[in-house]
C-alpha cells in the first residue's frame, strides 16, 4: 500500500534503531553505522553508510511508496542487465527489495567508492553526457515488473515556462509596491530576467512535443549522482526520481546544473561539445533543441528567489533572500549572450527560424 507523506521522529531514524531494526534483515546487525545524509522535508529522506567486514553498504531511507519504489528496482535492474554501472537494489534475508520499519522503507545498495563527476573536467562532462545518451537509448524499451506503478512525466514545458513567467510579473508588482532594498534589486535586474523568460515562452510555445522522443529518465543526473571509481568507470547513483519522460528533460537539467557555475558560466562552446557528444549516438531533431533552448534559457533561480521571497515577505530573512538574488544574477548578461548565440547556432543547424 502507498504510504502518504509523512514525517518522522528522529530518534526512529537513529544509527542505533536502524541497527536494531532495519540491519537485521540484512545479517547486518554488528555492522557499524554513520548517518550521512538527512533531508526532514515533506519528502523525508535518510541516508547511512554501513561497514562489515571490509564491505561497505548504502541504507537509505525513501519517501515513495511500493509501488513506486518497484518501479525503481526495475529501472535500476534493466540498465544493469544492458551495461550500465548502477549500485543494485540488495535483497533482504527472505529475498525481498526493501525493509519495512514503523511505516517506511529502507533500501541497500553497495557503496559505490569514487570522486563525483567534476564539471571543470571536460572529460568527466563529455563521458557523463555519453553515458546519459547510451541510458536513453537502453530505456526506450523499458517496462517496469508486475505490481509497480508506472512512473510518467511529459509535461509541457511551454505551460510550466508561462505559469512562472506570470508569477515573475506579478513579482514586478510587489517589488514596485515594497520598494524594499530586495525590490531594488529586483528591478535593477528584471529587465534582463522577464526578457529571458519571455524568450523562453515564445521558443516554447512552437515545440511539437510529438517529435520528442521519450525514453526512462534520471531526472536528477547532476554531478552529485556520477561518480568515477577508482578503475575510471562511470557509475550513476540515486534513482529516486527517475520516470519516463522527454529525454529533453535529463539534458537540459545537467546542461543548465553545468552551465550555470561560475567557472563554466553560460559557454557556448562547452554546451555544444557536449549536445555534439550526445548526438553521436542519439541525434536530436529542431524540436528538441527548441526544448533544451527553453529550458536553459528561462531565468529559474531568479524566479524561484523572488516568488518565495514576495510569499514569505513577512516572516523571511531579508539579507538572506538579498543574497541570494546578488548572487542569482551576477551573470545576467552572460546568460542572455549565451541564448542569443545557442539560438543563432540552433538556427544555422537548422537551416529555419525558431521563434
Amino acid at each position: 500500500m502507498p504510504y502518504p507523506p509523512k514525517q518522522y521522529n528522529l530518534d526512529l531514524l537513529s544509527e542505533e534503531n536502524v541497527k536494531k531494526y532495519v540491519l537485521p534483515k540484512y545479517n547486518l546487525q554488528h555492522a557499524q553505522v554513520t548517518r550521512v545524509k538527512f533531508k526532514d522535508t515533506d519528502k523525508q529522506r535518510a541516508v547511512y553508510k554501513v561497514e562489515y567486514l571490509e564491505k561497505t553498504y548504502c541504507l537509505k531511507k525513501v519517501y515513495f511508496s511500493i509501488e513506486e519504489l518497484l518501479f525503481v528496482y526495475s529501472s535500476v535492474e534493466w540498465l544493469y542487465r544492458h551495461g550500465i554501472k548502477v549500485p543494485r537494489i540488495l535483497p533482504t534475508n527472505d529475498k525481498g527489495r526493501f525493509v519495512e520499519y514503523n511505516n517506511m522503507l529502507f533500501i541497500l545498495t553497495p557503496w559505490v567508492e569514487g570522486m563525483k563527476c567534476s564539471f571543470d573536467n571536460i572529460e568527466h562532462v563529455l563521458s557523463s553526457v555519453v553515458n546519459l545518451s547510451n541510458i536513453h537509448t537502453i530505456g526506450k524499451k523499458f517496462i517496469p515488473i508486475e505490481g509497480s506503478t508506472t512512473r510518467k512525466d511529459f509535461q509541457s514545458l511551454h505551460n510550466s515556462l508561462n505559469k512562472h513567467f506570470e508569477q515573475l510579473l506579478s513579482c514586478s508588482n510587489l517589488a514596485y509596491k515594497y520598494n524594499d532594498k530586495f525590490s531594488k534589486t529586483f528591478l535593477q535586474h528584471s529587465d534582463i530576467n522577464l526578457l529571458l523568460a519571455q524568450i523562453a515562452v515564445q521558443v516554447s510555445s512552437s515545440i511539437n512535443y510529438k517529435n520528442l522522443s521519450s525514453s526512462l529518465c534520471h531526472l536528477d543526473y547532476v554531478n552529485k549522482n556520477i561518480i568515477f571509481d577508482e578503475n575510471n568507470k562511470l557509475w550513476v547513483i540515486d534513482f529516486d526520481k527517475c520516470c519516463m519522460d522527454y529525454c529533453t528533460h535529463d539534458i537540459s537539467y545537467f546542461l543548465r546544473r553545468l552551465l550555470k557555475r561560475e567557472k563554466t558560466n553560460w559557454d557556448l562552446k562547452l554546451a555544444k561539445s557536449c549536445l555534439q557528444s550526445y548526438e553521436k549516438s542519439h541525434p536530436l531533431n529542431l524540436d528538441e533543441y527548441k526544448y533544451i533552448l527553453s529550458y536553459v534559457c528561462f531565468p529559474q533561480k531568479f524566479w524561484k528567489i523572488s516568488k518565495d521571497y514576495y510569499n514569505n515577505i513577512k516572516r523571511c530573512n531579508h539579507k538572506s533572500f538579498l543574497y541570494l538574488l546578488n548572487k542569482a544574477t551576477e551573470k545576467d548578461l552572460q546568460h542572455l549572450n549565451f541564448i542569443i548565440c545557442f539560438g543563432k547556432y540552433i538556427e544555422k543547424k537548422f537551416n529555419t527560424k525558431i521563434t
